[in-house]
């Protein structure tokens, strides 16, 4: 067994080469029988177990460093360098986390968890290196995905700069988490089976060689600004921004990967690799069915079929059904997604409206301004994306969006706490740095009616307007409950006295286990669905002011900027007699785990906060 011989960082060295292949199989399966016990990134990890392999072969770490784009794949580089044992906790509250972590392993010299990112850091990397005089190799990784994203090409424009060694290395398997898109797409394409020259260059070398002379001319060629393939592909990208290219290689041939790698350090400046990969490579449903396995559920081996079985919708199915209605009324509803049809829940819409349905690639930033720009011109944009990847867009989302008060629908999935794949995916920031925002409207549905309600009513808004939901099975309760959507209006469920709960969204449902526990403690207790985050019920407010003496408010999202601290600011200036307990996360970035695990931890549980409103009621 070779994977028994890995138990910390560089032991693949004592590997002999006939034994390669045998690890990669066993790399493999050991990654299969983990992440179906546990649930994890599988399809992106098989397909870079020699990509991997050959880096740690052929560089020194943790001395080089090694930037992985977004994370995903980088489980064979954590098994890699002495973290076998960690797999049993695979993204579970206080064990390994699915991504690069510094404060993991030495040999993490970046965090990621986003898209488009290495080369940006490795090049940080580099320029540290240089200044304070180091030596080591720096290279990032990348997928053919990643590399639609804007800050990738900002990346490469500043590598071209660069005099000394920096490797970016392209994996490219033709897929980001859905089929890629785009002009990149294309042209990777091209070079992919562009046997032509491949075939030629080395026909010409191999010429060159044979006469006299000629091995001079070849060394010459090779020198020169562009090359051969310069001479054969004149609109080299790469090249013409730069940077060396080398490739396309074969990413699952072990010989070629480290020859390449070789030739890559002895670059002077930037140089880029081309790796041709197959994304789930070595097991068959993750092969057939790449997108499934992305971010997989624990599943069983034999078949691919997730162990639990979904009894009921969450709240992708219920927008998707939601979409599909929504197109069938009205023939200027527009669907967009940055490279997340099936994660968002649009795969309907597209098979069903596909001259309206636009996947721009991981480009969330482009998304928002082409939305904008769709609604200027008469359309009815629906851009659907988690909440933690619309932090990337602020800046479009103020100057294209709301300046001109454009007529776009954010659609925000994975609000709140997303459980596995921890800080970098927690969508808990978004009714913080959307509600500064003038002219945009907010709202929150408190179960998976009122999700479609708000999207109905959201398509005849006059406006840009977001509505958040978060990831997992749609609550059903509380469903006899419909009061007509009023704009600014926020939804009485339960009128008492004494207390009042002000629960946006996900809350509602921990505020009616919140409400049970303090009815049998004695205290009478209203619970209201705030609905809309802003404009927030201010008359409402002022009426529970009369027979209240507490007004709690709950909200998935951190404290500060957030739906409670609005509420308190308006409590104060307008000297309304109501105390206020804000009930939202700490401001602290929350690691994986699951979800209910993460609410306890928070406290944010319904235990929890009955506590905290049973403390504040005897201060009054």
């Amino acid at each position: 067994m070779a994977l028994e011989k890995i138990n910390q960082v560089n032991d693949i060295k004592n590997i002999p080469p006939e034994e390669y292949e045998l690890l990669a199989a066993e790399i493999r399966e050991f990654l299969v029988e983990k992440i179906s016990q546990t649930g994890g990134h599988l399809a992106s990890n098989l397909g870079v177990v020699e990509l991997t392999m050959a880096l740690h072969l052929c560089f020194d770490f943790p001395k080089d460093k090694v930037v992985w784009d977004v994370g995903h794949q980088s489980y064979t580089h954590k098994l890699l360098t002495g973290r076998k044992a960690g797999f049993d906790e695979l993204r579970k509250y206080g064990g390994m986390s699915g991504f690069p972590k510094r404060k993991e392993s030495d040999c993490d010299c970046f965090d990621t968890g986003h898209s488009s990112t290495s080369i940006s850091a490795g090049i940080g990397l580099v320029a540290a290196r240089d200044l304070l005089g180091g030596d080591e190799h720096v290279i990032s990784v990348i997928g053919d995905g990643a590399l639609t994203g804007g800050m990738a090409y900002e990346a490469l424009n500043n590598a071209s700069r660069l005099k000394k060694n920096f490797i970016i290395v392209l994996n490219d398997n033709n897929m980001s988490i859905a089929e890629n898109v785009g002009g990149m797409s294309e042209y990777l394409n091209g070079l992919r089976t562009n046997e032509t020259y491949t075939s030629f260059k080395t026909s010409v070398e191999n010429s060159l060689h044979k006469i006299p002379g000629g091995v001079h001319v070849a060394n010459q060629l090779k020198k020169t600004k562009s090359g051969i393939k310069q001479l054969f592909i004149p609109g080299m990208l790469f090249e013409n921004m730069g940077i060396t290219y080398l490739g396309p290689v074969d990413g699952h041939d072990m010989g070629r990967l480290m020859d390449v790698f070789r030739k890559a350090k002895r670059v002077k400046g930037a140089v880029l690799v081309h790796i041709l990969t197959k994304k789930g490579k070595g097991y068959a449903p993750a092969e057939r069915h790449p997108a499934r396995f992305h971010g997989a559920e624990p599943f069983e081996i034999e078949t691919g079929i997730p162990k639990n079985k979904r009894k009921k919708a969450n709240y992708q199915d219920v927008f998707s059904t939601c979409m599909v209605k929504l197109g069938q009324r009205n023939d200027k509803v527009v669907a967009i997604t940055a490279a997340m049809p099936d994660g968002t829940g649009l795969k309907r819409f597209k098979n069903m409206y596909p001259e309206r349905f636009f996947d721009v690639g991981i480009a969330e930033e482009h998304a928002v301004t082409f939305a904008a720009g769709l609604a200027a011109g008469g359309a009815r944009p629906i851009f659907a994306v988690y909440s933690s990847f619309l932090q990337r867009a602020y800046d479009q989302i103020v100057h294209d969006v709301c300046i001109q008060n454009l007529h776009v629908v954010f659609a925000i999935d994975r609000a709140g706490l997303v459980g596995s794949d921890g800080e970098t995916h927690q969508g808990i920031f978004d009714l913080s740095f959307l509600s500064s925002i003038p002219n945009l409207c907010i709202m929150a549905p408190k179960n998976k009616q009122e999700l479609y309600s708000m999207l109905k009513f959201a398509l005849k808004y006059d406006g840009p307007i977001a509505i958040r939901y978060p990831r997992g099975e749609a609550y059903e309760g509380l469903e006899g409950f419909r009061e007509k959507i009023v704009y600014g209006k926020a939804e009485v469920l339960y009128k008492e006295q004494d207390v009042a709960l002000f629960a946006v969204g996900s809350m509602v449902k921990i505020a009616e286990e919140v409400r049970e526990i303090l009815k049998e403690k004695g205290l009478n207790c209203s619970l209201i669905n705030a609905r809309f985050v802003k404009e927030f019920d201010k008359e409402l407010i002022r009426e529970l002011s009369a027979d209240h003496k507490l007004l709690v408010t709950m909200e998935e999202n951190v404290v500060t900027g957030g739906f409670g601290e609005h509420v308190v600011d308006y409590v104060s200036t307008n000297h309304i007699d109501l105390e206020v307990e804000k009930i939202a996360l700490p401001d602290m970035y929350v690691e994986h785990g699951n979800v209910n695990i993460l609410y306890r931890d928070a406290k944010i549980d319904a235990e929890s906060v009955a506590e905290r409103i049973l403390a504040a009621t005897e201060a009054l």
